[in-house]
């Protein structure tokens, strides 16, 4: 754009974060969450344990924290949010801002706060162990009232409305006032309490008998696992996802520093703190899947579950064996996933509400308000008997598809078209702390593009053999494919829209 583009939005007043701190526990807030706790943890068992992480830090210093500090970077320069950063540096890129906040609003955070309200659910099901002798039974027939697949979605089920209503309340509650009085003041609460309760449950669940069991199981190295493609692709999509790239919501937060911000420091800070917590996360995880296993008397193998099963039907089996305080450890450690849960679910809601208010110069709490209604409403469907199903394809889209092409653009743009260089001075010319050097511009350019490049190939790959998880092709399309294309029209129709001249955000 030229200069009276760009001084078409010089007048701009934006809100600033009050502290250094309150940005870097907001940002490691988006980026903590359940995942984290239950997926990093099996991912690490099932990919050589300890020499996973060879791949897993590589990941974090060439891709993770080099596309942290292009968002912080790109958030900070252009002072807007996703849409708006990309519109000022060109408005046929406008699109592309649009296109990831509203697949991350209207797909995963609608589904991610039923998770939350499952998590909400369980920390009650808690204080009587409600989940009683078969856990399985209970999440899957009881809890959830599963249907037989996709194409019967069968009845809402109320338990889990009930509760996606209070996560709707807390998430509107927090973001509607803001980033200093609301989502800051959320954080600098909610962050320091979720670290100390994980060390609290790390400590505890480190005392139980077999616990070391499970420690072996979770981190013995196996470097021959090293020489399976799959593992380092494990590695590299983990990492992309677990800091919240692509989401636009690192773009936003960002435009909310003040002039002169340390944003490599902050990058380093932020992705390094968020990584470190899974590690730690999971030895609670597996030091009490150790226990539970020598309680048995059965190999660790029989009682690992990935994913959500593991969340909520074998920790909660594991809970109920737990001779003393079992209770108090089951709330400890659903409480533990909704601050996790709830870090980042406002962190995708400030994202596209920022850029509503960008935009249209809509004041906040109008536009949080209908926002949250919507989220809502929308997440209804993920709260039926099908809603597991629906969940379930629709992240896979996203994950899968979504948020490594939005990547991959956001570094052919910067990269190439704006260019690497003038985002780098940028960036070391705010920065008091770590300057940035060409190694940036080669990981920008050329290392992050291939890698997602491979990442998105692979996925294709598997795509085309065999359906995700055998369901039906139809399906898949009808859920899936549609959903993206219609994520997709939504963030056409939105550059169809004019600029406000006079914005206040």
């Amino acid at each position: 754009m030229g200069k009276e583009s760009r001084q078409y939005f010089s007048d701009v007043h934006r809100a600033q974060w009050k502290t250094k701190t309150g940005f870097i526990l907001a940002t490691i807030g988006s980026a903590v969450g359940l995942g984290n706790i239950w997926r990093f943890s099996y991912l690490c068992y099932d990919n050589g344990g300890g020499a996973f992480l060879v791949p897993y830090f590589i990941a974090l210093f060439t891709v993770g924290i080099p596309l942290m500090i292009l968002e912080f970077g790109l958030g900070h320069r252009e002072k807007g949010s996703a849409p708006k950063s990309f519109y000022k540096i060109s408005p046929k890129w406008e699109w592309l801002g649009w296109w990831p906040v509203i697949f991350v609003m209207f797909g995963i955070v609608m589904y991610y706060a039923v998770v939350i309200s499952w998590c909400f659910s369980y920390l009650f099901y808690s204080f009587k162990l409600s989940w009683g002798t078969d856990p399985n039974g209970f999440f899957f027939n009881s809890f959830l009232n599963l249907s037989k697949g996709p194409g019967e979605i069968g009845i809402i089920r109320t338990p889990i409305l009930f509760s996606l209503i209070v996560v709707w309340l807390l998430n509107w509650a927090i973001v509607f006032f803001g980033v200093e009085q609301g989502i800051e003041r959320a954080n600098k609460i909610m962050m320091p309490l979720l670290f100390l309760m994980t060390l609290v449950l790390v400590g505890w669940a480190l005392t139980l008998p077999g616990a070391k069991v499970g420690i072996i199981k979770y981190l013995k190295p196996d470097f021959s696992q090293l020489s399976n493609p799959k593992v380092w692709v494990e590695a590299f999509s983990q990492i992309f996802f677990t800091l919240s790239l692509g989401f636009g919501i690192m773009i936003a937060y960002a435009s909310y520093l003040p002039a002169k911000s340390d944003l490599t420091g902050s990058a380093f800070t932020a992705s390094i703190s968020n990584c470190l917590y899974s590690l730690i996360a999971g030895f609670a995880v597996w030091g009490t899947l150790g226990y539970m296993a020598t309680v048995k008397g059965v190999p660790i193998e029989e009682v690992v579950n990935k994913s959500i099963g593991l969340a909520f039907v074998t920790y909660p089996q594991a809970i109920s064996m737990i001779p003393s305080f079992s209770k108090i450890f089951g709330m400890l450690f659903f409480t533990i996933l909704v601050f996790a849960g709830l870090s980042s679910s406002i962190s995708i809601i400030e994202a596209f509400s920022s850029s509503v208010m960008d935009k249209f110069h809509f004041p906040r709490k109008p536009v949080v308000s209908v926002i949250c209604m919507l989220g809502f409403f929308g997440g209804i469907i993920f709260t039926t008997s099908g809603g597991l199903y629906w969940l379930d394809i629709v992240d896979h889209f996203i994950t899968n598809y979504g948020l490594v092409v939005v990547g991959l653009l956001e570094c052919l743009l910067i990269g190439w078209y704006l260019g690497s260089e003038k985002m780098r001075e940028h960036i070391n010319r705010v920065t008091d702390g770590i300057r940035l050097g060409r190694w940036w511009d080669v990981s920008v350019k050329f290392l992050i593009p291939l890698i997602l490049a491979a990442i998105l190939i692979s996925s294709l790959f598997n795509e085309f053999s065999a359906p995700y998880e055998n369901y039906p092709v139809s399906w898949l399309l009808l859920i899936g494919q549609n959903w993206m294309i219609a994520t997709i029209v939504g963030s056409i129709i939105m550059t169809r829209y004019g600029w406000k001249k006079k914005e206040e955000v």
